[in-house]
Order: structure tokens, then C-alpha cells, then sequence
């Protein structure tokens, strides 16, 4: 392996969009959460997927470790170069390609962020759904496959992803899928870039289903006494089959540390953040329906809106509860849970998570898109303490144990990276090694994101 000769080598084709500054560096080997800072040796910048090609057959040639990245947003290391090389930075990629407004989807460059997606798509009417809170790339989102507060409604990147282009390891660039609503041709290999974390491939190219625009948005807002009583109102809300575009849980710690960041002055217990899409008679009707099954389960203070102010208040808040509850412990860095139960459970799983955390020495708020099963703890840990780091990864283990014993998944929506590689074995058995194996056809020399994904990486 020569990481200098594939530098040289990369800096003749890309000039100056081969950095090797250390203030790039450093920001590119950042990271959302606790993992220590790991610069790489270069970071390109491609214009195109000729050139994406171009410098993968140059790493490929010299035995150069590749790593993709986007808005680096995502909270388990994914974008890390732990074993060196080149990071890919799509930023310059970043267009709309076309946008099919009849068959309702588009085509887009990797580098282009959700915001900046729907800024465009604004006056054909459509919308892309996926909204995982950071305006993170599309392309990010896809390898992680990324979800988000909207799917309960809209499904994952994985109902929204109808095809790739993807540059391989060796160079090579295929395509995946059609346009098409479905298809029954050979193996889906779309299915198969979408959420392999850059660890198979390089995506260079999207084309996503898109959404109609709906007439009529309504938000509510509840409080309740305890988890327990938020999470069944979930429950059956949806057992009801009330057409929730977002529901979304926070227990009081979160909600003190919202308050604190967003000024919105909400009773300190847990509450639930619902949105309804649809006709305006619609929303109104399903906002009522809710607010009639909170008031059984013991909700207070229903308070329900179709001003665009007063729901986009909201939403931004809770989109910033990530960096408010960082905010409630200064100083802190975070270790985030990411698990998903079937609905069934929900309430037993957040209400054991919640006694775990209670019984510890750190603060642990709970949060999440609770109508798809999936909630976050953000356990937050002295970065100059390894026993409050241990205590957390402690907590977190047992938390896994229990969503396994559920029948549930250590990750919902953030994805594997580094974080979550110690329970693949767990949740995969024999399967972990069939991920190995397909790694290894198409990547035989360990090259793209390695250290990430598949056991021996």
C-alpha cells in the first residue's frame, strides 16, 4: 500500500481539488459524537462521476484506502479514515439533475442537501419526505439509510431510493434500478448500496421518488405524566390507523433542555410532538382524533396548529434537541442509542431505558420518532472521564441485549460506522459473515471505508 504515491498521483489529475491543508484535514476528520478526531491524509473534491472513477482507480492501483463523504452529519464515525487515505468530499456534486414532475421523481448529484432539494422542487408542487433533522447530503442519507422524523408516513431512504449510480472499488460505474415503480429483474442491488455506509461503493448519482406537496399541514403538541401513558397514546394512535405524518417523543429531560435552547416554555414532563398531512378537513379531523385519545390516556395541555409559524417553531426545536441536550451538561460529548422495537413494545423498552438511566451517574434524555419504534438516548459523558464513557457504553449494551430480546435492531436510522460494529454479531449470527463475503467480492482489497460494517473490516 502506498497512500504518498496515490496522492501524487491524484494531485496531477485534480489539482488544487486535492487538499492536503491541515485545516481541511482536521475538519474532515471530525465527527458528531465521542470518536476521537482522525484526519485523513488528502480530501478530493470530484466534479463529476468520470473523475469519482478516475480516483478510484488510482487508489485502487496504489492500495489507497477511500472514504465518501457528505455533510458529515452522521453520529457513528462513519466518514472517519480510521485506516488513512483519501476522503471523497461530493460537495462539488451537488446538483439536481432533472425532475421528472409527472412520474414524480428526480435525479440528483450526490453533494446536494435535503434543504436545498425541496428549495428546488418548490414549484413543481413535489417534496422529498426523508427529514433525518441535520440538513445532511442525499447521498449520506442514503448510504446510512437515514430516516427521520417523517417516516411513520413516508417510509425510510429505502422506499424512497429507485435508483443508484455507484462507482465500485476497481473503478467501475453501474447503475441500479429504473424508473420504475417496481421490478422483478435480478437481484436489487439497489437495496444493496442503500445503507452500506460507502463500504461496497461510491454513490454518485440518486434517483428518488418524490412526494405531492400536501394541501393542509396541522401540528399538535401534548404533555404527559409519565413515559409510559406518551408511548401507549402512541400505540394506539396508530393501532386507530390515524395517518400521523410525524409523532414524536420527548421525555422532561429533553423537553427542560428544548426549552432552554428554543424559548418554547412547555410543562417539563414527557411529551409527544404530532403532525398530520393531508385535506384541511382532514388534518382536522385526525388532529382531533388524537387529541381525543391523548385526553384517555391522560394527556394535558392539547394544543393543535395549522399556522406555518407556529409548527415551523416547533419542528425546529425539536430538530435542534440534539444540540440542546448537548447544551445541558457544557463540556459534555455524547454517545447516542439508536434503537428500534417492534410498536408493540415500545413502551416497555423506552420505560426500561428510562430506569436504566435514572439508576446511573450520567444524564441520559430520551427522544424519538416513536411512531416507527425507533427512540434515541443521548448518554452524556465527561470526554476527560473513561468511567463515565464505560458507564455509557454499559447502559448502551444492556439497552441492545433488550431490543434484540424484543425481536428489534440496535440501529434505526443512524447506521453502524464504528459505534454499533460491536453488536453486528448479535443481531446478524451467520449473516454478519455473509456481509463479509459480499464485501469482499466487490472490494477484495479492503479499500472503501474500511474499519466500518462488516466483521474484519
Amino acid at each position: 500500500m502506498s497512500i504518498a504515491s496515490a496522492i501524487q498521483e491524484l494531485s496531477q489529475v485534480l489539482g488544487d481539488r486535492l487538499s492536503l491543508s491541515k485545516a481541511d484535514l482536521d475538519a474532515h476528520g471530525q465527527n458528531e459524537a465521542h470518536f476521537p478526531v482522525t484526519p485523513p491524509d488528502a480530501v478530493a473534491y470530484p466534479q463529476d462521476t468520470a473523475e469519482v472513477s478516475q480516483i478510484m482507480r488510482i487508489c485502487s492501483a496504489h492500495g489507497c484506502p477511500v472514504v465518501g463523504y457528505g455533510a458529515g452529519t452522521s453520529l457513528e464515525a462513519h466518514a472517519l479514515a480510521v485506516q488513512g487515505g483519501v476522503v471523497v468530499d461530493f460537495a462539488r456534486m451537488n446538483r439536481v439533475i432533472e425532475v421528472n414532475a409527472q412520474d414524480m421523481d428526480a435525479r440528483v448529484q450526490p453533494g446536494i442537501t435535503r434543504e436545498a432539494l425541496n428549495t428546488d422542487l418548490r414549484a413543481t408542487g413535489l417534496f422529498f419526505p426523508v427529514d433525518p433533522g441535520a440538513n445532511a447530503s442525499i447521498g449520506g442519507m442514503a448510504s446510512t439509510r437515514a430516516s427521520g422524523t417523517t417516516a411513520v408516513r413516508y417510509g425510510t431512504m429505502r422506499d424512497n431510493v429507485l435508483g443508484l449510480e455507484v462507482v465500485l472499488a476497481d473503478g467501475r460505474i453501474i447503475r441500479t434500478g429504473t424508473r420504475a415503480r417496481k421490478s422483478s429483474a435480478g437481484f436489487d442491488l439497489t437495496g444493496l448500496f442503500v445503507g452500506a455506509e460507502g463500504t461496497l461503493g461510491l454513490i454518485t448519482e440518486l434517483t428518488l421518488r418524490l412526494h405531492g406537496q400536501p394541501e393542509a399541514i396541522s401540528a399538535a403538541v401534548c404533555a404527559f405524566d409519565d413515559i409510559g401513558a406518551a408511548v401507549e397514546t402512541v400505540i394506539a394512535t396508530i393501532q386507530m390507523g390515524i395517518p400521523m405524518a410525524r409523532i414524536e417523543f420527548l421525555d422532561g429531560a429533553s423537553v427542560a433542555a428544548v426549552n432552554a435552547m428554543s424559548k418554547l416554555g412547555l410543562p417539563e414532563t414527557p411529551h409527544l410532538m404530532v403532525e398530520f398531512h393531508g385535506s384541511t378537513a382532514g388534518v382536522a379531523e385526525q388532529a382531533e382524533r388524537f387529541g381525543e385519545i391523548a385526553d384517555e390516556m391522560g394527556g394535558k395541555g392539547f394544543k393543535w396548529s395549522s399556522k406555518p409559524e407556529e409548527r415551523t417553531a416547533l419542528w425546529e426545536a425539536r430538530h435542534k434537541a440534539y444540540w440542546a441536550v448537548l447544551s445541558s451538561r457544557p463540556g459534555a460529548m455524547g454517545l447516542v442509542t439508536d434503537l428500534c422495537v417492534p410498536i408493540s413494545r415500545l413502551a416497555e423498552a423506552v420505560t426500561a431505558a428510562h430506569e436504566d438511566i435514572a439508576r446511573a451517574s450520567i444524564p441520559g434524555p430520551i427522544l424519538g420518532h416513536v411512531g416507527d419504534g425507533n427512540f434515541h438516548s443521548l448518554l452524556l459523558v465527561d470526554p476527560d472521564s473513561p468511567e463515565e464513557l464505560a458507564e455509557a457504553k454499559a447502559i448502551a449494551a444492556r439497552m441492545v441485549d433488550r431490543a434484540l430480546e424484543m425481536g428489534g435492531t440496535i440501529t434505526g436510522e443512524h447506521g453502524v460506522g464504528m459505534g454499533k460494529l460491536p453488536y453486528m454479531r448479535a443481531e446478524h449470527g451467520a449473516a454478519w459473515d455473509v456481509m463479509g463475503e459480499i464485501k469482499r467480492a466487490l472490494d477484495p482489497g479492503n479499500l472503501m471505508n474500511p474499519g466500518k460494517m462488516v466483521p474484519g473490516n
